[in-house]
């Protein structure tokens, strides 16, 4: 966060105020402390501001969902153009131009792959310790390994050389998340478990999700996720 590090007190105390809040998941307070700075010429600023605009967006539905990813998009391209090094403004970017690419169709999707691919791996490169760009690059990988002989013919009919991945890279990401960053998002502890199941590994499987259903609901995340190992837990004969 090298914007950060030269920034006037004023701004430190802005990013502070801001984090503090986004760390307690209120998600709309703080879009609005943000929202008067949208113009900011500080990457770190922008980053946050897409940030909880994408959050505060995970909270609606239909139009206003998909008017909140793109105002985020906006922000964060912002971001990037600010600070080309800063890790944050690289993994926010891979998420919100895969969220961008659901509305766009299955095409564009595939099309900002590679792109998304790129960024994540950037932000790893920049930032070894956080863990969420590891699993952000898990479910890349987890994503295109799943798909279907249907939906790889027709990525080939549209790209001469479609993404490709396998469950074992989509793992190793997982793992390395977790190692990271232990218990920092139970969405990861269910990707682990449903990559073991998709590895026929049962028992691993059970281990993630049994974890995942420890954790409290806080956002809307959170909830999927608890519902996503609950179901998948029955599916391995689990009774929850």
């Amino acid at each position: 966060m090298s914007a950060a590090s030269v920034a006037s007190p004023e701004i430190q105390t802005l990013l502070s105020e801001a984090d503090a809040l986004y760390d307690k998941k209120d998600f709309p307070a703080t879009y609005a402390l943000l929202i008067s700075h949208k113009d900011s010429k500080n990457a770190d600023i922008m980053w946050r501001l897409a940030r909880a605009a994408t959050d505060k967006g995970k909270m609606q539905e239909g139009d206003e969902r998909k008017k909140l990813i793109y105002e985020a998009w906006g922000y964060i391209s912002t971001a990037l153009e600010l600070d080309a090094n800063n890790f944050c403004c690289h993994k926010w970017y891979g998420i919100l131009l895969d969220y961008t690419g659901e509305y766009e169709g299955t095409k564009q999707r595939i099309a900002n792959a590679f792109k998304v691919k790129e960024h994540f791996l950037k932000a790893i490169e920049l930032n070894p310790k956080d863990g969420t760009s590891k699993h952000c690059l898990g479910v890349w990988c987890f994503l295109f390994a799943d798909m279907s002989w249907v939906q790889r013919k027709a990525a080939s009919l549209l790209f001469a050389s479609p993404p490709t991945s396998t469950y074992e890279e989509a793992l190793e990401h997982f793992k390395n998340a977790e190692e990271t960053t232990p218990g920092f998002y139970n969405h990861n502890l269910v990707m682990l478990g449903k990559t073991y199941m998709k590895l026929k590994d049962k028992e691993a499987a059970k281990k993630y999700l049994l974890q995942a259903l420890e954790h409290q609901d806080k956002t809307t995340d959170d909830a999927k996720a608890r519902k996503e190992a609950t179901e998948l837990l029955k599916e391995l004969g689990v009774k929850v």
